[in-house]
């Protein structure tokens, strides 16, 4: 056993493990409520995504739980994939999980196939983006919950609905009859039997259901907050601002004791002890979890095929969480994290997790910096935090389940105040405008749109912006000169000025690839004629694409086709690799006709190129 864990650090392992686990307990709770699907799965989240993260990832002191980043992709894909089920989590639960396994198994699949260390290149402006929108989504959301309103129970707002809701019972009943083949407009009495069957109750859930996916996300609680601010439960808003209150204002006490933990016992030992009558959270199950089987048995691909995208953005997003966490880790510790090995770790504990019933997770940065300043030094903290949570589960599970719900929408505030990029923030007036823009574009249409698209959108522009930076500045150091005219290399000195006519150099600076291809396809015809020997100097060219190969390819084909002769002076080997798997080496440039370095180059010119302008001018 000792073979595949340290215990030599046992004691402070658990205490940094505990230590860690306490500070998770809330937002373990709060996280599963804003989900979507309840306290219980965010602590199920934290439990199995904790302990199987650790045992199998690649960083020894990483805790791992559901994040702000990663509830709020879920909380979308959640409020999606129910709304499509008439507003029944319980119908809509085994396509959310599947969704949350696909991502876990995803996440596997980019470890695999070793992408760990390719995480790191999503631009700044992106990330910086997305996270200013997490914090906004979760701060403007969670107002609502924390003034208790809750637009399904305003009845006036429900009733706005109602025709919505006929209309949609309708539509459901066209549809059952058309699967059943009857034709409707050959008979309606079918339609009308099975209309007036509906119920007034079943009338106003379709209401509710409507009005809450009406005052879902950003735009949707900035509508309903002139209604919710005309009824505020001030007993709530007391509760949740008290929890806000402690949260800032212990930190400046002390550090050693998680705040966040300090004004859940406080605030809630309020409510509970004077019996305040407030709105608890759901109630959490007691006893152990167990595996949710209908993923299994109620599989249908046709019913996540539309979230595929959206499981891999879970994927992508919880790989780059949990290795940046990783990156804090290693400077903490003076440790090297292994980025594909944390992958497949996180991937199976965010598999697992699904599996119970928990909502996905990734490394958490302030869970991660408390184990460590705590003690913990294996991956035996993390493991221990996850049992901790399953402790919690187990034996408080039933106090647990009274907690105010406004306690918890206040400490989701403070997550999403802490959660914003203000160091992005900051820096914008002095970043590049393109920069600026992309992190705007990201920013405002996560905010109000769709995560998930926002961020594609914004890598796609990032990529292309970023494109044609490099193609510019390719082009900028590989001017089109004749050697009289081009600044020459050090080596290029002593070349005979009888011969400058008769040879043009062309010096290859930087990678030629499909957004640089441009101005060397100019070559051959900037060439002046009496020009009968082309260099191609190759040895500052790091990396040719399949763009940059054809574009090559196209400009030796004229050359050769118009009697030049074409020299390649150092190249190197990816490009060589290139040239040869395509024949353009020996095809069109010969072996003889390739030199290691300037000097044979040089040498191979004075033995073969005449001064033919020299000649034609004395005769």
């Amino acid at each position: 056993m000792s073979k595949f864990f340290d215990f030599s650090h046992l004691k402070s392992d658990v205490l940094g493990g505990i230590t860690a686990g306490i500070v998770a307990m809330p937002l373990a709770l709060a996280f599963g409520v804003s989900s979507g699907l309840g306290p219980s799965a965010g602590l199920y989240g934290s439990i199995f995504v904790g302990f199987f993260a650790s045992l199998f990832g690649g960083t020894n002191t990483q805790i791992s739980g559901p994040t702000a980043p990663m509830t709020a992709v879920s909380m979308v894909v959640i409020a999606g994939i129910v709304a499509t089920y008439d507003g029944e989590v319980t119908k809509a639960l085994p396509t959310i999980l599947t969704v949350f396994l696909l991502a876990g198994l995803m996440q596997m699949g980019l470890g695999i196939i070793g992408l760990g260390k390719y995480i790191k290149y999503i631009p700044y402006p992106v990330v910086s983006g997305f996270m200013t929108a997490i914090g906004v989504i979760i701060l403007v959301t969670q107002i609502l919950p924390s003034i208790g309103y809750y637009p399904k129970e305003d009845v006036a707002y429900v009733a706005q609905f109602k025709p919505q809701a006929e209309e949609s019972i309708l539509k459901n009943i066209l549809k059952d009859e058309s699967s059943d083949g009857i034709l409707v407009l050959e008979d309606f009495s079918e339609t009308i039997k099975r209309a007036q069957n509906t119920t007034s109750a079943q009338i106003q859930k379709e209401s509710q259901t409507l009005a809450s996916k009406n005052a879902s996300g950003v735009i949707g609680a900035l509508k309903v907050m002139p209604r919710a601010l005309q009824q505020i439960n001030w007993l709530e808003f007391g509760l949740a601002l008290g929890t806000i209150f402690i949260i800032f204002g212990f930190k400046r006490i002390t550090t050693k004791i998680p705040s966040t933990l300090v004004a859940l016992l406080v605030v809630s030992g309020i409510a509970m002890g004077f019996d305040l009558g407030y709105r608890p959270i759901e109630e959490i199950p007691s006893g152990l979890p167990f595996p949710y089987l209908k993923i299994f048995t109620n599989f249908s691909f046709s019913s996540i095929s539309p979230f595929i995208f959206t499981a891999l953005t879970l994927a992508l997003l919880g790989s780059i969480d949990s290795l940046l966490t990783s990156v804090v880790a290693d400077n903490m510790t003076k440790t090297k994290h292994k980025p594909n090995k944390e992958l497949i770790g996180q991937g199976i504990g965010n598999t697992i997790g699904a599996i119970f019933g928990g909502i996905p997770g990734a490394g958490a940065t302030i869970r991660t910096v408390v184990n460590i300043n705590a003690g913990g030094k294996t991956k035996l903290s993390g493991m221990v935090a996850g049992l901790f949570l399953l402790f919690v589960l187990l034996v408080l599970g039933p106090v647990a389940s009274k907690i105010p719900a406004a306690v918890l929408a206040g400490i989701l505030i403070t997550v999403g105040i802490g959660v914003m990029d203000y160091k992005g923030l900051k820096a914008m007036p002095y970043m590049p405008k393109p920069e600026v823009a992309i992190m705007i574009l990201v920013l405002v249409l996560s905010s109000v749109w769709n995560l998930v698209y926002a961020v594609g959108i914004g890598l796609v522009i990032a990529s292309l912006m970023f494109m044609k930076k490099m193609g510019d500045l390719t082009a900028e150091h590989s001017d089109v000169k004749s050697l009289g005219k081009e600044k020459a290399w050090d080596d290029e000195s002593e070349f005979p000025d009888n011969l400058k006519e008769e040879v043009f150099i062309k010096h290859l600076k930087g990678p030629l690839f499909f957004g640089s291809t441009s101005e060397f396809q100019q070559l051959s015809n900037q060439i002046p004629d009496t020009a009968s020997t082309i260099v191609i100097r190759m040895g500052r060219m790091q990396y040719i694409d399949q763009s940059g190969l054809y574009a090559m390819e196209d400009v030796l084909v004229d050359l050769v086709k118009r009697g030049k002769k074409v020299l390649m002076v150092n190249i190197i080997k990816q490009p060589r690799y290139m040239l040869e798997r395509i024949d353009i080496i020996p095809d069109l440039i010969p072996e003889e006709y390739i030199f290691d370095d300037f000097a044979g180059c040089l040498a191979w010119i004075k033995a073969n190129v005449k001064d033919q302008n020299f000649e034609s001018t004395e005769s």
